[in-house]
């Protein structure tokens, strides 16, 4: 049983907060019970919501040394229980022990970051005197906090999606209300309560940060709170659309779901292109929406990329996720293992072939691999968030790019080439977010512009630049007197 090191309830407003219920929080590998997780309610959502729209002007007039000072200070706290994170996480995600360390690494990398970008939140002067009208006149725009932020994260990285939800925030000077996916909760409280503890420490009220969790209609009332101002969401496309429906005109910043491709053109490095497919195909037991789903390989390599592929399989292994050879284990709930299970089977029934794996061992879906899956097929046109990926064939670059497009996703893509040709074509021509050379899709630097067209959802990601996105000009014309 994990003991929680902060106050039990729900850190709203100065306090801690008691809820009405609590729900145990599950190791999904076995099912035993991880701790006990207070169960937030719409009143308590509305609570935290008035109490951070009362501090709104507070918060905006904090000064860039107290911001910058609250992210280090978190950062140094999160670097100090770094072994216990990681251990939380691995109990409340299920996720193997490796992709937790590095989580971990990468949140405080996030933090440190969105500290190092406090100083460079400034403006610039216009010209006015383009235009006759103008002459005399001094012009300049400035960066303002776009108000209260309504972060909402998936479970797959409850501590890295929460911390790119609340630092970012909180360097713009916004008051930030968070909601963790109600499956994993218990990492982000910890982040929560160790930033408003730095920042009560840099004189910022402890509602700088609050936390709500519970279900859909706990979202929904955050959601449609028209005195917020912008909602950043990670999570299903499905999802992510109902957000911006309901949130609207409020701006929203989503970070939805793909099915990311793996292009293998006929000059490639096989050996390398085949660690990438097991790296990127299976890490987080498949639980990453820029994981490897679809490979699409070109025909004249396709036979000898397959061979080695399934040669290597056995390096994927499957378990227990405290286990630091762990790779894959069991998915975050029997739901999700049934559904993913089912897409396979659907698959094979459409014309797919089973390479490798299909089934499940102890509870966990063994590493599969599909061959010539038909478009139509959810294993190739949706998200399958499993440790599965599609191998299809090409006969020309151009036609594996544009199978790449034939997707309503478009997050990250990777290619596979020696030819700097075909790299900055790829460059030129796939549809997303980011354009991968000779590495894993699932590749993301946390201080990188990371976000996804086309369903994949819309604002960008990354200190830098999701406190642009948090913040809004306010433009300065003066005509001295």
């Amino acid at each position: 049983m994990f003991s929680p090191p902060y106050p039990p309830g729900l850190p709203i407003g100065p306090d801690w907060v008691p809820t009405p219920s609590t729900t145990p929080v599950l190791f999904p590998y076995d099912g035993t019970v991880v701790a006990q997780a207070p169960v937030g309610t719409s009143e308590l959502a509305r609570q935290a919501l008035d109490e951070a729209v009362a501090i709104r002007k507070e918060v905006a007039a904090l000064s860039s040394r107290a911001r910058r000072q609250i992210l280090t200070s978190a950062a140094d706290a999160i670097t100090a229980h770094r072994e216990a994170f990681e251990q939380l996480l691995v109990a409340e995600t299920g996720k193997p022990l490796v992709d937790c360390r590095v989580e971990v690494a990468r949140t405080i990398v996030t933090l440190q970051a969105s500290a190092e970008e406090v100083a460079r939140l400034h403006g610039e002067t216009v010209p006015l005197d383009l235009l006759p009208s103008g002459d005399g006149m001094v012009g300049y725009w400035t960066r303002r906090p776009i108000g209260v932020v309504v972060g909402i994260a998936g479970f797959n990285y409850p501590l890295l999606l929460a911390s790119h939800k609340i630092a970012p925030a909180v360097a713009a000077a916004c008051p930030v209300v968070c909601k963790p996916a109600p499956a994993t909760p218990l990492a982000t409280l910890w982040l929560v309560d160790l930033f408003r503890k730095a920042a009560v420490e840099a004189g910022a009220p402890a509602a700088l940060v609050q936390l709500v969790t519970g279900d859909v209609e706990v979202g929904s009332t955050l959601v449609t709170d028209r005195r917020i101002g912008a909602v950043s969401f990670t999570g299903s496309s499905a999802v992510g659309h109902q957000i911006a429906r309901d949130a609207a005109p409020t701006k929203t910043l989503l970070e939805l779901g793909s099915n990311a491709a793996m292009v293998v053109a006929d000059d490639a490095d096989l050996d390398a292109a085949v660690d990438a497919a097991l790296r990127g195909g299976f890490y987080a037991s498949g639980q990453a929406c820029i994981s490897v789903q679809r490979l699409v390989v070109h025909e004249s390599v396709a036979d000898d990329f397959a061979a080695k592929l399934q040669a290597r399989l056995g390096e994927v292994v499957t378990g227990d996720p405290r286990d630091p050879r762990t790779r894959v284990s069991a998915l975050i709930d029997e739901r999700s293992t049934k559904r993913v299970l089912e897409w396979i089977d659907s698959a094979v029934s459409a014309g797919a072939r089973v390479v490798s794996g299909g089934e499940l061992d102890g509870g966990v879906v063994r590493p599969t691999v599909l061959a010539d899956v038909p478009a139509g097929a959810s294993c190739w046109d949706d998200e399958i968030f499993g440790p599965v990926v599609c191998l299809r064939t090409v006969s020309t670059m151009d036609e594996a790019f544009d199978v790449v497009n034939d997707s309503r996703y478009g997050l990250n893509a990777s290619v596979f080439t020696r030819s700097l040709a075909t790299a900055h074509k790829a460059i030129d021509t796939l549809e997303v977010g980011a354009v991968v050379v000779n590495e894993v899709p699932g590749f993301r630097s946390d201080t990188m512009p990371y976000g996804g067209v086309k369903d994949s959802g819309i604002g960008r990601e990354g200190p830098r630049f999701a406190i642009e996105e948090l913040t809004v000009t306010r433009m300065a014309v003066i005509r001295p007197a």
